[in-house]
């Protein structure tokens, strides 16, 4: 071989492995841009948010805490639109590795409905622990679907509470899908949790880390043992709304970000 055509190969292997980290470069730029989804307006809840079932949210020095009620759980939805493919990063902290919360997603049409339907309420002693008979009457609500428990059925809580086993910690599909660690962060300091929806696939991470991967149509998926935990059948949709979780008395868990984003160009990966 000539030494024209040997020069030309080596210049052109020269600029192509110069361009590479500059098309590196480009593809990051092109990440999609994250949206805010106001938590606060004028010092009160933001008015896309609406409430469902007991208790509720308060503004506490720019975020939002969970105000909790014995009656019951609660949630706050996002009312303005469904969300599909996306990725939802939100920001929050808990008072105690016990502080119990979650972040619904998939959220079927109906849940709007209940605002004004927070179902069954729980009679508690001095101690906090629920009446034998109001706790039936809040297994009937739940089965019937009232109230908050509609999120519950028809959509997919992404679990906050550290001091659960694997299926019921932070990260974890609750009772569906395990996380497979703990956030190395003490309680009352900031977690990033990114949970991806793509098809019907959600994936979770943690501070930076893969901690869930979920999938419905897996044939290794737990049976329902409890029932306060979601029902398997029903089919909840690639689109619906999503809500923040406010529980026991005690569980007190803050919100300072909740912001979407589409697919990157790599997806789930």
């Amino acid at each position: 071989m000539s030494r024209g055509p040997v020069f030309s190969m080596i210049v052109l292997g020269a600029v192509f492995a110069c361009s590479l980290p500059v098309l590196h470069g480009a593809e990051s730029k092109t990440e999609p841009a994250w949206r805010s989804l106001p938590l606060i307006t004028d010092g009160k809840v933001g008015p896309s948010w609406v409430h469902v079932g007991w208790g509720g949210f308060v503004v506490d020095d720019g975020a939002l805490r969970t105000e909790c009620d014995p009656r019951g759980l609660g949630l706050l939805v996002y009312r303005k639109e469904r969300f599909g493919n996306c990725q939802i990063r939100v920001v929050f902290k808990s008072k105690e590795a016990k502080s119990n919360s979650g972040v619904y997603v998939r959220i079927a049409d109906g849940i709007l409905e209940r605002a004004r339907e927070p179902g069954a309420a729980f009679e508690r002693d001095a101690a906090g622990k629920p009446s034998r008979e109001s706790g039936q009457r809040m297994q009937v609500s739940s089965a019937r679907e009232e109230g908050p428990w509609f999120a519950v059925h028809r959509g997919y809580e992404v679990q906050i509470a550290d001091g659960g086993d694997p299926f019921h910690r932070t990260g974890a599909i609750y009772s569906l899908a395990p996380s497979s660690a703990v956030s190395k962060k003490p309680p009352g300091e900031w977690k990033t949790m990114i949970i991806t929806l793509a098809g019907d696939q959600i994936f979770v991470d943690l501070d930076g880390q893969r901690i869930t991967m979920f999938d419905p149509k897996s044939l290794e998926l737990p049976p329902q043992k409890q029932w306060y935990e979601p029902k398997r059948e029903p089919k909840r949709p690639q689109a619906g709304y999503i809500g923040l979780q406010n529980h026991d008395p005690g569980d007190v868990v803050w919100f300072k970000e909740v912001s979407v984003r589409p697919l990157p160009p790599a997806g789930a990966k």
